[in-house]
């Protein structure tokens, strides 16, 4: 019966154990689900074309079409998604409209529809 309770205890300890990576997991894609939402918004604050946020994401879907080995799919999509926004060269230039203001990004997460 010690020797049942022992085995039962490792199970318990293994579950946790795969718990807490999935949780690691669940947290490392939330920060990336939240990068993307937020270079999302800046785009979208600076008029970006559908056209042009079109071709990122089909760039996007394209690099990532055959999962890599060892990278969970889902953040290696993320990921990618996130490098293509903040290379858009749209980000890194001036903002050539002067009625634009700074209070538009103060909180990026912000999305209304």
């Amino acid at each position: 019966e010690l020797q049942q309770k022992v085995e039962e205890a490792e199970l318990l300890k293994m579950e946790l154990q795969m718990l807490e990576t999935e949780r690691v997991r669940l947290s490392l894609v939330e920060e990336k689900l939240l990068d993307v939402l937020q270079l999302l918004q800046q785009l979208r604050d600076l008029n970006i074309s559908k056209r042009a946020l079109g071709k990122i994401l089909l760039s996007t879907l394209e690099s990532c079409r055959a999962p890599q080995p060892g990278k969970a799919h889902l953040f290696e999509v993320l990921d990618t998604l996130q490098q293509e926004l903040a290379g858009c060269e749209l980000l890194h230039q001036e903002p050539v409209e002067q009625g634009q203001s700074p209070q538009s990004l103060s909180n990026p997460l912000v999305i209304s529809c």
